[in-house]
């Protein structure tokens, strides 16, 4: 046992004695990079034989030592920090971690809260909803939001609908089949202003109506406080059918915030209101308005892209929006295997102000639309008290095809716009397109049918859906060329004509 006890003590001394010779050497070593009366006894050791030379010499050697201190002094105190701070990093991330622990435990119990709520909810049909339109609940409305019940409607709002009509014959509808396009225009504006209070330029009230005939959207922009939206909505008040009004929301992504979405849980389509006067407008031949109101303070191309490519389908048996999967019996009578067709005598109007607030509108959607600008108040005018008038989409379409017969555009004109088309692809690189001379020939003999002229109509149409997409070049490139732009205008239509066009290029280039 003595024998161990040996044993134990020189390998604990082995041990320990190399320990305390690695502390003394570190802490020997670093006393003796400090150890100033060392280094000055060694200064004076063998400064006494130094020549001048010697002298800066060894000076020039204190101070480079002196730097290597401070330098490695730094060095220490950098990596000390940068521990620190790396421990509370890590300290941090895992507080994050225990918080996003902790909320996700919070999810998981309010979710199941929700769902006892929901469960509690589905046999309570007294319980208010509220709907996708306004803050109304659907309970006041006489709508339930418990589980639906045998031989009930999913489609609580359309079923109302086809409950109204029922007894209706739009045979007896009596409509006004003998005014003009050009009566129209005059009549609307001394409505608005007579019983309304409203002043709208003739050319304005020209555009609008012409606008119908080449597109099912027409997008009214300009400053704030013009009559955007008031143009449409009297426009409906004239025609004795109001204008429904959807104010779009930011959050606006997809088109169920115009048709509504079926709720899985219940097992009932919640309808908008937009979706229940297309449905309506199904049963009468009246011309009906439905106005986007601030539509680019959400992006157009994401809630009205579904509708923006159904509408340009040539045949209207394939304007056709599938509302849910399949067709129940207790569908309404216009919901049939689960698709609705949109109604042919319904248009969209959608108001756009151009600010830091809202978003650009994309080409996508500029092309399929007709775009008015309204940038200046109407000038106040005297009119005569004029009546409503009783308006059949079908007369109306009627004469828009009489005009597009009547003031087609003429091959002449069409070959200058061929050249002009040919001029722009060369010196600008962008194209017409069918779409667009498609519209042109719509839109232009009507507008003459309103009481306009042929090249004014073109004036409007290539400045605002050709020329408007030079906003997009760069301007500081396309600037010496506008110039020759303007020029080829005059020589193809005459110096005198054009204006809007010329002035518009004109701003471009003074924008550079």
């Amino acid at each position: 046992m003595q024998s161990y006890v040996q044993f134990l003590y020189e390998i604990l001394k082995q041990f320990f004695g190399g320990f305390w010779t690695v502390l003394s050497g570190i802490f020997g070593g670093l006393f003796a990079l400090v150890d100033v009366p060392d280094y000055i006894e060694i200064f004076e050791e063998y400064s006494k034989g130094f020549t001048v030379i010697a002298w800066i010499l060894a000076i020039l050697t204190v101070l480079i030592i002196i730097a290597l201190l401070a330098a490695m002094i730094v060095f220490v105190v950098i990596f000390v920090q940068r521990r620190i701070k790396a421990h509370q990093s890590i300290k941090n991330s895992l507080a994050l971690v225990e918080e996003v622990g902790k909320l996700n435990a919070q999810v998981i119990r309010l979710t199941k809260e929700k769902d006892k709520i929901l469960a509690i909810k589905a046999g309570a049909p007294d319980l208010p909803y509220v709907g996708l339109d306004s803050g109304v609940s659907a309970a006041a409305e006489g709508e339930s939001t418990s589980a639906l019940k045998e031989g009930e409607s999913r489609f609580y709002k359309l079923t109302q609908v086809d409950l109204q009509y029922a007894d209706y014959d739009k045979s007896t509808e009596e409509f006004d089949n003998e005014i003009t396009l050009e009566e129209i225009c005059d009549r609307f504006r001394n409505y608005a202003c007579s019983r309304m209070g409203l002043f709208y330029e003739i050319r304005v009230i020209r555009l609008f109506l012409a606008a119908f005939s080449s597109t099912r959207l027409i997008i009214l922009q300009g400053i704030s406080g013009t009559g955007k939206t008031s143009l449409p909505y009297a426009w409906g008040k004239f025609l004795e059918n109001d204008t429904q009004i959807a104010s779009v929301q930011p959050s606006w992504r997809d088109r169920s915030e115009l048709f509504g979405y079926f709720n899985e849980f219940t097992k009932r389509f919640s309808e908008t209101e937009v979706l229940k006067r297309m449905y309506e407008a199904t049963y009468t031949d009246k011309v009906y308005l439905t106005i986007l109101d601030e539509m680019n303070i959400a992006r157009v191309e994401y809630y009205f892209a579904e509708m923006l490519s159904i509408l340009e389908m040539p045949s209207r048996d394939e304007w056709v929006v599938d509302l849910v999967p399949s067709g129940w019996s207790t569908d309404p009578k216009h919901i049939v295997d689960g698709r609705f067709n949109l109604p042919a005598n319904m248009w969209y109007v959608g108001t756009a102000n151009n600010d830091d607030s809202t978003f650009a509108i994309s080409d996508k959607v500029y092309d399929r639309a007709i775009p008015i600008n309204i940038d200046t108040k109407g000038v106040k005018f005297e009119a005569p008290y004029t009546e409503n008038l009783n308006l059949s989409y079908l007369h109306l379409e009627d004469m828009f095809a009489k005009a597009k017969e009547d003031f087609k555009v003429g091959e002449e004109t069409l070959a200058k716009i061929a050249k002009l088309d040919d001029y722009v692809i060369e010196h600008f690189r962008l194209a017409f397109g069918n779409r667009i001379v498609k519209q042109l020939r719509d839109f232009v003999p009507v507008y003459v049918a309103c009481g306009g002229t042929e090249v004014d109509g073109l004036d409007y149409v290539l400045t605002n859906k050709i020329f408007r997409k030079f906003e997009g070049l760069n301007l500081a490139f396309i600037r010496d060329e506008i110039d020759g732009l303007i020029s080829y205008l005059s020589e193809l239509f005459g110096e005198e004509n054009m204006q809007e066009a010329k002035a518009y290029l004109r701003r471009l280039k003074k924008l550079v």
